[in-house]
């Protein structure tokens, strides 16, 4: 049971993370900055996110 409950968490954790990598590539904020944020959230993958949803750029604006 808990290698199922690691698997679909590990998913999710693996969904969020390409959905914030995205989301900073279609935002406005320059190149590096976009670099910094991405190495972020693929070096620290949980509080990457979670900082990067609380401080990162935005797409729209």
């Amino acid at each position: 049971m808990s290698v199922e409950v690691t698997g679909i968490g590990g998913f999710l954790l693996l969904a969020l993370a390409v959905w914030a990598i995205i989301s900073i590539v279609n935002s406005r904020a320059s190149t590096g900055r976009k670099v910094l944020w991405c190495l972020l959230v693929l070096l620290f993958p949980l509080v990457g996110f979670l900082i990067w949803l609380i401080f990162g750029p935005r797409a729209r604006r």
